[in-house]
C-alpha cells in the first residue's frame, strides 16, 4: 500500500472503485446530515469521483485530497473544468468553481486547511487502507477535523479470507472501534450488493453489504 502501488493503478487503469455517477446511497441520505449550503466538505483519497460534482452542485465547497496526478488531471478534463494551479508545502492545488483538488498525501494535510471543514465525505477512503493505516487514519487525519463536524462514511463488508483487498472488509465493529471514542457513529443503512458486483462473484465471495454511517463529532 506504498504510494507506488496507487500510482501502478491509475497508470494501468484499475480503477473498479470508480463509478460513473454519483453514489445513490450518497444521494439517499447526504440531505439527511442537515449540512447547510455553503459549508466546506472533504473528501479524502478522492480519485476522480463524480460525487464531489454532485456536492458542488448542492452549494458546496468541496476540499478533496488525492495521491495521484493523474486521477486528479482525469477528473478536470473528463468533466469539462477549467482550473487554475498553485503550489504548497504540501501538495498541488488544482481549483475550479467550488471544487479545490490537492495532489498530495492526505496525512500531510495540517489541521489549519482541515480545521476549514464542517463535513467529511468518505466513499473510498476508509476501505482503501489495510488495517495498520486505518487507525493511523482515524487517529491522525480525522482528528484535525474540527469540533462542529458531521460525517458520511461509506464502508463494504464481506469476509476478508474470500477475497483480497483493496477494498478492504470493514465491519461496524471496526467502525466504532476506530471512530467512537471521538465521533457519534449511527448506522444509517446496510445494503446487500453482492449480485451487483460480478467481480466479487467471479472471485467466490459469498456474501457483500454496503454500510452507510452518519458520523457526528463531538469531541
Amino acid at each position: 500500500m506504498e504510494p507506488d502501488f496507487w500510482h501502478q493503478r491509475w497508470q494501468e487503469n484499475r480503477i473498479g472503485f470508480h463509478q460513473d455517477k454519483a453514489t445513490p446511497l450518497m444521494l439517499k441520505h447526504w440531505p439527511s446530515l442537515g449540512v447547510s449550503p455553503g459549508s466546506r466538505v472533504f473528501v479524502p483519497l478522492a480519485g476522480k469521483s463524480r460525487d464531489m460534482l454532485w456536492l458542488a452542485s448542492q452549494g458546496y465547497r468541496v476540499l478533496g485530497v488525492e495521491l495521484s496526478q493523474l486521477a486528479v488531471e482525469q477528473f478536470f478534463t473528463e468533466n469539462d473544468l477549467p482550473y487554475t494551479l498553485t503550489q504548497s508545502p504540501y501538495g498541488r492545488h488544482y481549483r475550479s468553481g467550488d471544487i479545490e483538488l490537492v495532489c498530495g498525501d492526505a496525512f500531510e494535510l495540517p489541521a489549519a486547511l482541515l480545521g476549514e471543514c464542517d463535513a467529511v465525505y468518505d466513499r473510498a477512503a476508509l476501505i482503501a487502507l489495510p488495517p495498520q493505516m486505518r487507525r493511523r487514519y482515524a487517529d491522525e487525519l480525522y482528528a484535525r477535523l474540527p469540533g462542529r463536524c458531521q460525517g458520511m462514511l461509506i464502508t463494504l463488508e464481506y469476509p476478508q479470507a474470500e477475497k483480497e483487498g483493496p477494498p478492504f472488509a470493514v465491519h461496524e465493529d471496526e467502525v466504532r472501534l476506530l471512530f467512537g471514542d471521538r465521533w457519534g457513529v449511527q448506522l444509517l443503512e446496510r445494503r446487500d450488493i453482492l449480485a451487483q458486483d460480478p467481480a466479487f462473484v467471479q472471485a467466490g465471495v459469498t456474501a457483500l453489504n454496503t454500510v452507510v454511517y452518519q458520523l457526528d463529532r463531538q469531541r
